[in-house]
């Protein structure tokens, strides 16, 4: 895990989960578009068990790419973010009882 998402799980659990108002501009399947109170600008909600798929998809896609190359560095990046969200919100869900939509080994951790 990444020093940035090993500080926001620091944070995260060291608070009870809540609940807030979002504003909901879409809530397509595997896409909701929602704004977060405090935020400018709307995000994405991608589900968790999505969220790995593109994780190992990426993983796949380094796996492929010639070393040191460009792309591959590029990848290696991608790879990093996708996978250190997939460890940050596995940890979340479990410091809050809550079940994987994927099996523990696939998360990573």
């Amino acid at each position: 895990m990444t020093a940035a998402y090993a500080d926001m799980h620091v944070l995260l659990c060291k608070s009870n989960m809540r609940k807030e108002l979002v504003e909901i501009y879409s809530d397509a399947s595997n896409a909701a578009i929602i704004r977060h109170p405090g935020r400018k600008f709307p995000g994405i909600l991608i589900q968790g068990d999505t969220l790995r798929n593109l994780s190992r998809m990426a993983s796949n896609a380094l796996a492929s790419a010639e070393p040191d190359s460009d792309q591959w560095h590029d990848l290696k990046e991608l790879v990093d973010a996708l996978e250190g969200r997939v460890v940050f919100y596995t940890q979340v869900l479990q410091d809050h009882g809550l079940a994987l939509p994927f099996s523990k080994a696939e998360s990573g951790i």
